[in-house]
């Protein structure tokens, strides 16, 4: 499954629906939900699909804009950076409504669509580690997912980033749903993921550099990403090429993974920052295996940001193991759709006739 078009497509439906099975999860905070996910999902397959409210917030609206972006004609990466200026811009216009990551808004409010030169060049915000970075970069990874496109990856994630999160902890994010998408396509094995990942970071740093825009600020918090990734994959047991199984606790039930999920963010809630939506859908997936159930339990319904985790969890998973194992009624009514099938087309299209 993994590489063909199908996987493409389930990509980008399935991380819409996460995203919409999160949000309302989120919104539901306070019921006593998580011991009930099965009868939950359950609940919604037999409402149907005319009666399953799955509309898109934010995090999907901006995962299409990367992804449209990407599918456009663009001369060169600067072309591809002011288109998707333009189209963040767009998004958060269209969305007043729906409440956005803060830093998101924030750094969408610094670009400048009418500037040839700087238009996707923003401040350094000390508030920008949110998770907003790495909702919208799966489809970069898509792309750009064939290994000699390893540096073009790099580059377009952490511009992507920086554009609205520009903070190591935020655009790291997006580099890392960026490359754990790509993976997905590789059909590499996924306990050796978060260790590759952070073999690359250093390109990343590298990258930065040669770019030399706010380097002192970056330097002081570039360690805390890499420290909170390396200390998650050293209690997995998979830090080094000799794990190759996921350690995971005897008893690791609702409870014990929001205990888990708290303990890795900074600020007490689950997937808020940049670091940490992706280590949780990571660690959905490495629990779930194929199971879509499972993995709703683990990244949708949480009391942290299940919106955000359950967007990437959901795009990966469907790059692994596409619809098979999910109720359609979950995604046939999906609000665009037919937008996001045409996209995940577009992205294996053109990553596959790469010249």
């Amino acid at each position: 499954m993994a590489g063909s078009m199908e996987a493409f497509q389930a990509a980008m439906l399935l991380g819409a629906v996460g995203d919409s099975l999160g949000c309302r999860n989120a919104r539901a905070e306070g019921r006593a939900r998580r011991a009930s996910v099965q009868e939950e999902l359950r609940r919604l397959e037999e409402l149907g699909p005319e009666s399953w409210p799955a509309s898109v917030s934010e995090n999907t609206a901006m995962h299409m804009a990367t992804a449209a972006a990407l599918t456009t004609d663009y001369w060169c990466l600067d072309d591809l950076y002011r288109e998707m200026v333009k189209r963040y811009v767009e998004v958060l216009e269209k969305l007043p409504e729906r409440h956005a990551d803060p830093a998101t808004v924030q750094g969408c409010a610094q670009l400048k669509p009418n500037n040839y030169l700087l238009a996707w060049h923003t401040p350094f915000n000390e508030k920008g580690s949110g998770f907003g970075a790495a909702t919208k970069a799966m489809c970069i990874g898509m792309r750009y997912w064939q290994p000699a496109r390893l540096q073009t990856l790099v580059e377009v994630s952490v511009e992507c980033g920086r554009m609205t999160h520009n903070h190591p902890t935020g655009f790291l994010g997006s580099l890392c749903t960026a490359l754990f998408a790509s993976y997905a396509a590789q059909g590499k094995p996924l306990v050796q993921w978060g260790r590759d990942m952070l073999r690359t970071v250093p390109l990343a740093e590298e990258y930065c550099k040669r770019s030399i825009r706010h380097l002192a600020e970056y330097q002081e918090h570039w360690f805390y990403f890499e420290a909170k990734w390396q200390f998650y994959l050293e209690e997995r047991n998979i830090s080094e090429d000799t794990g190759n199984e996921a350690a995971f606790p005897n008893q690791y039930d609702a409870d014990e993974r929001e205990k888990a999920y708290k303990k890795w963010s900074s600020e007490g809630r689950g997937g808020r920052r940049g670091h940490d939506a992706p280590m949780i859908a990571y660690d959905a997936l490495l629990g779930a295996g194929d199971s879509w159930v499972e993995l709703c339990q683990r990244a949708m319904f949480h009391g942290g940001e299940s919106g955000a985790t359950g967007c990437i969890a959901g795009c990966l998973f469907g790059l692994l193991h596409g619809l098979g194992t999910v109720p359609a009624s979950l995604y046939g009514a999906l609000e665009q759709r037919s937008q996001l099938e045409q996209l995940g087309a577009a992205l294996y299209r053109l990553s596959t006739e790469e010249k």
